[in-house]
């Protein structure tokens, strides 16, 4: 696949800077940005929170592997999925059959700094979010690093830094392969 086609997914947990630093590198690297829960809301009408409160887990995730094959139709974009989206072996043949997938790693002190204010994500609707991201992070992470072509550490920079970097390293790996 040539990669001027490919799309970049970005990949990571809640608070990793999918969206806000994925929106900054599709501006880099001339591309079309779609997040996939937004994409999923405009498709549906309804929150992400409705949908997991209505349907539960299973069917928020069903839906969300609908638009996932669907922006996988796309070329030349970015794409900021769930954290949740690699649970799904099927949605993992979709990213790495139609692109370069991006881990954004981020420890969980860093995810509870970002996300402290957030009420809007359904699986921190919990007294002790800590716990939450740490068991999150113990089934997610290992998928999130056994998936990706670029694991990219996602800390302590600001976002224009963050995503010019990680820009710069997409296009090295591009020109390496």
């Amino acid at each position: 696949m040539a990669h001027t086609k490919a799309n970049i997914y970005l990949i990571g947990p809640m608070g990793s800077g999918k969206t806000t630093i994925g929106r900054r590198v599709s501006e880099i690297l001339e591309r079309e940005f779609f997040d996939c829960d937004a994409e999923l809301e405009q498709a549906t009408g309804a929150s992400v929170n409705l949908i997991f409160d209505i349907e539960g887990e299973e069917g928020f995730r069903e839906r969300e592997s609908r638009v996932l094959r669907e922006l996988s139709l796309r070329e030349n974009s970015v794409v900021a999925t769930g954290g949740g989206v690699v649970l799904r072996p099927e949605n993992r043949a979709v990213m790495k059959g139609s692109g370069l997938v991006v881990y954004l790693r981020t420890p969980v002190a860093q995810q509870l700094r970002r996300l402290r204010l957030d009420q809007t994500r359904p699986l921190l609707q919990t007294q002790d979010r800590e716990k939450r991201l740490v068991e999150l992070a113990e089934k997610r992470d290992p998928i999130y690093e056994s998936l990706a072509d670029i694991v990219f550490p996602g800390q302590n920079r600001s976002v224009p830094v963050a995503a010019q970097r990680l820009s710069s390293v997409i296009l090295s790996y591009w020109s390496d392969a």
